[in-house]
């Protein structure tokens, strides 16, 4: 079942004056060292950040509730999986926020879409909670 959906889109130029002005700083606040990893391997590091950047945002907004505030930077993890389908990890305060709107025995489930067109880059984010089955031998 489908318990929210987020998305946000993000001019990537802001992203890559951000790194410009404040370098490391705001790569450590905003991103995990995988995340920079990956993104410093990229041709345009700034549209890679900017697609993670914009997922962070569209999964916070997935596993929002009403009476939710913000997520740190970092309990949003967004990696690539060896196919390139972006993968989601929640940590600390997200993991917390998702736990609190699954349901019990189920699962969540994040499911996550990036695109960029400079000078823009979105991210479509559902959060969905899968029945946790058992099999038994």
């Amino acid at each position: 079942m489908i318990l929210g959906i987020g998305t946000d889109i993000c001019d990537i130029r802001r992203i890559e004056n951000s790194i410009d002005k404040f370098g490391s700083r705001f790569l450590n606040k905003t991103f995990t060292a995988s995340e920079q990893a990956y993104c410093e391997r990229k041709a345009r590091p700034g549209m890679s950040y900017a697609k993670r950047f914009a997922a962070k945002e569209a999964v916070a907004k997935a596993i929002a509730g009403h009476d939710t505030g913000s997520l740190g930077w970092l309990s949003v993890v967004v990696v690539n999986d060896p196919s390139g389908r972006p993968v989601v990890t929640l940590l600390k305060d997200a993991l917390d926020r998702g736990s609190a709107i699954c349901p019990s025995n189920h699962v969540l489930n994040i499911h996550l879409s990036l695109s960029d067109d400079y000078p823009y880059a979105t991210a479509f984010a559902i959060a969905e909670a899968v029945p946790n089955v058992t099999q038994t031998p």
